[in-house]
């Protein structure tokens, strides 16, 4: 199955969007730790957070959805014994949240996945584990899944590099609070991915939990604590909004995302800035954060900070005067595919000549023409590759439904671009 873009030169669309992925990862976990009934309004119910969910309804959560929310009924952390081993699919954020949640509960827990998955490292979150107290075993070698978890947490001091990814900081704080010892984390390099982080303790302030930190090189949560259940709203996905903000970007046309504003805490809400050094206009309206496109300019940038756009800027990135260098992002070899390779050779297809660096991409603007993509089984090169198709013909995606990975109805949101979104 393919799917052949149909260009829209300008698009003109107010969007009003699903639920943040991250925010309901983090959401549906606090509200399982909760002792008591949660609601949470806006959820993005997709393939990752399903997958998610339908693991901490093994471990003793009961997990409802309800049209346009979630009802969740929270085990305060104490989970059910699980037999079978706990599928997470091809979801790089429920294995490693799930994985340190499983160090709650009684017995042993095994966690497993798609081969991509199983590729995919967990060494330095095993070893975090244990120096907790918590017995692991990774049956893949090399610290990849599937693992093995002994349920048993006592708290302590771990130490992380944070160099690869933010979510192991994220898994180990979410279950700091009710570890009998609390926890104590030094991190001992360059933290990725940061404002992921300041999600899930946002989260965890949110859902009644308190802890001290320095800066992003420590981090203190006290033991004994509890999260309390409580209504808890989820705002539009940023990453989602990024193929629709490059969508007018590309086509010098116009689009506002109605339920996202300048002040989101998602470090990927930040996008429409980048987009602004390339030339586009950026405003936050009443209607919501708009972006009108304009003659693109290539930059230099370090999107350490967001590194899921990659793959949309440098979409951006091939329609602009000059070169765009992207940096700081060599954890993204890691992803649903090694995303610094997969997107450099679809760009080639395309006529521009990508190469990828230590540590992100160089793309020399031009002119790009239509080509069939490949999105490698990754939902957001599926996606950027898409935005292309909007000014020049002939772009055809291979595989478009990876998109439910993510976003289910990208496609119907995007096809309703040239009738002013919905």
């Amino acid at each position: 199955m393919v799917k052949e873009i149909k260009t829209c030169d300008p698009v003109q669309a107010t969007l009003t969007l699903p639920g943040s992925k991250s925010y309901t990862h983090r959401a549906l976990v606090a509200a399982s730790l909760a002792l008591g009934d949660s609601l949470l309004r806006n959820p993005l119910r997709a393939e990752d957070t399903e997958l998610t969910a339908q693991a901490l309804a093994k471990l003793g959560a009961g997990i409802a959805w309800e049209g346009a929310a979630v009802r969740v009924r929270g085990a305060g952390g104490r989970w059910l014994p699980v037999a079978e081993p706990i599928y997470l699919g091809n979801s790089g954020t429920s294995m490693r949240f799930l994985t340190a949640l499983a160090a709650l509960g009684q017995g042993s827990y095994r966690l497993t996945g798609t081969a991509r998955l199983c590729q995919r490292p967990m060494d330095e979150l095993l070893q975090a584990l244990g120096q907790l107290g918590v017995r692991t075993a990774a049956e893949g070698g090399a610290g990849r899944p599937p693992v093995v978890v002994q349920g048993g947490l006592q708290g302590g001091r771990a130490v992380l590099s944070g160099a690869v990814s933010s979510q192991y900081l994220s898994a180990l704080l979410f279950i700091s609070p009710l570890a009998p010892a609390g926890v104590e984390i030094e991190i001992t390099a360059e933290l990725v991915s940061r404002p992921y982080v300041d999600l899930t303790l946002e989260v965890m302030g949110a859902f009644g939990v308190s802890y001290y930190r320095q800066g992003y090189s420590y981090f203190r949560v006290p033991g004994g604590q509890s999260y309390q259940p409580r209504d808890y709203a989820i705002e539009a996905d940023a990453s989602s909004a990024s193929y629709f903000w490059a969508a007018a970007a590309v086509t010098g046309g116009r689009v506002t995302i109605a339920n996202l504003g300048p002040d989101s805490c998602q470090g990927d809400a930040s996008f429409p800035d980048v987009l602004a050094r390339m030339g586009c206009v950026v405003a936050g309206t009443e209607a919501g954060l708009m972006v009108q496109g304009a003659p693109l300019q290539g930059i230099k940038v370090d999107l350490a900070a967001m590194p899921d756009l990659v793959p949309t800027l440098a979409v951006v990135a091939a329609f602009a005067r000059g070169e765009t260098v992207i940096t700081g992002v060599p954890h993204l070899r890691h992803k649903e595919s090694d995303r610094l390779t997969a997107v450099a050779a679809e760009l080639n297809k395309m006529g521009i000549a990508a190469r990828e660096t230590a540590d992100g991409l160089m793309i020399p603007g031009g002119r790009p023409h239509g080509a069939a993509i490949d999105p490698h089984q990754d939902h957001r090169l599926a996606m950027s590759f898409a935005v292309a198709g909007l000014k020049i013909p002939g772009v055809v995606i291979s595989d478009p439904g990876c998109v439910a990975k993510s976003f289910p109805d990208f496609w119907e949101y995007f096809d309703n671009l040239c009738q002013g979104g919905r």
